[in-house]
């Protein structure tokens, strides 16, 4: 284990929810994996609560170059891993203590204008958190309207979505994102104040059918139940309800404590719980850690404790995965 002093990060990412996780799942120690490393944050949170190493995982290789000059103070007890997190059982390669997944795009990638993420500046119409298979430009540039349609509104929840997917075919092809932001907004009424801008639900889509995340998600909580020791902890922050809504039904289905519906319908064989959960309800951040980081306030951790029940399988139908009808998008 290396004794070196880790170096300051110059450029700090704030972490969501990190004291309320590391409070969630202490006592941290043994091999902990962070699937989504991105800046780092957690991973250090974890170093520094008593984890013996931290396996990062993320798609995105900028990530560890940006990460080269502190993560050497780790010595071993940081690993990096260039993969995805729905691999994460067969990239750590070993049986975890714990596992951490931050979900979405993070601040660090939307404030990256050439990442085209963000409808605020002017980029590439990317979205990759990778650098590897289709762009957003090459979604929106031959999809078809309807299938642009479900991807809005099955993904962003857009209730414009056919008035949207319309305009966009009729104004392709796109290679910038504030030209698809311009087709959107003239789509739809300008936001009140307070109110979201009107890109963020179609962004949100387009960005969640580019990288694949709600398969990514499902594969990799399931990956997740597959490398977690018995007392194994997994903890989860999600962003919009869409992400929510799949981890707490994996939650509910995988520790036995969904409902069994109609008293009337037959009784459902109950699988052993691979997890119990660790707090009933999800947990928000505190008017703290809004006021420190407004970008916390959609942010919800859920955390489960692995049994040492066999790991099972899931189907992805019955975590109610969003399903756009897309024919050789990926």
């Amino acid at each position: 284990m290396s004794a070196a002093a880790p170096v300051p990060d110059p450029f700090p990412h704030i972490p969501v929810l990190l004291g309320p996780l590391l409070q969630a799942v202490a006592p941290v120690s043994g091999v902990w994996v962070d699937g989504t490393f991105g800046a780092g944050g957690y991973a250090r949170g974890l170093l520094a609560a008593g984890a013996g190493k931290v396996i990062g995982i993320d798609r995105d290789p900028t990530v560890f170059k940006m990460a080269q000059d502190w993560a050497a103070g780790y010595g071993d007890r940081l690993d990096l891993v260039e993969g995805t997190f729905s691999e994460l059982d067969a990239l750590a390669g070993e049986p975890l203590d714990g596992v951490v997944l931050d979900l979405g795009v993070s601040s660090m990638q939307i404030d990256q204008a050439e990442r085209g993420f963000s409808f605020q500046k002017d980029g590439p119409l990317d979205m990759r958190m990778g650098d590897v298979g289709m762009t957003a430009a090459d979604l929106v540039n031959s999809a078809s309207e309807a299938e642009i349609a479900d991807i809005l509104f099955h993904y962003g929840e857009e209730r414009a979505s056919r008035r949207i997917a319309r305009a966009i075919v009729a104004g392709r092809p796109f290679t910038r994102t504030l030209e698809l932001v311009a087709v959107i907004e003239r789509c739809l009424p300008r936001a009140k104040p307070g109110q979201s801008h009107v890109a963020t639900r179609s962004f949100q889509a387009l960005r969640i059918a580019v990288n694949d995340e709600f398969g990514q998600l499902a594969d990799g909580l399931a990956a997740a139940e597959r490398a977690l020791k018995p007392g194994g902890k997994l903890a989860v922050v999600t962003f919009h309800s869409l992400e929510d809504r799949i981890v707490k039904r994996f939650f509910q289905l995988r520790s036995g404590s969904e409902g069994q519906g109609s008293r009337y319908a037959p009784e459902r064989a109950r699988a052993i719980p691979a997890f119990t959960l660790a707090t009933r309800r999800a947990i928000g951040p505190d008017e703290a850690e809004l006021a420190a980081n407004p970008r916390a306030r959609s942010a919800k951790l859920r955390v489960g404790v692995r049994t040492d029940a066999p790991a099972g399988s899931l189907a992805r139908a019955a975590l109610g995965l969003p399903k756009p009808a897309l024919t050789g998008m990926h």
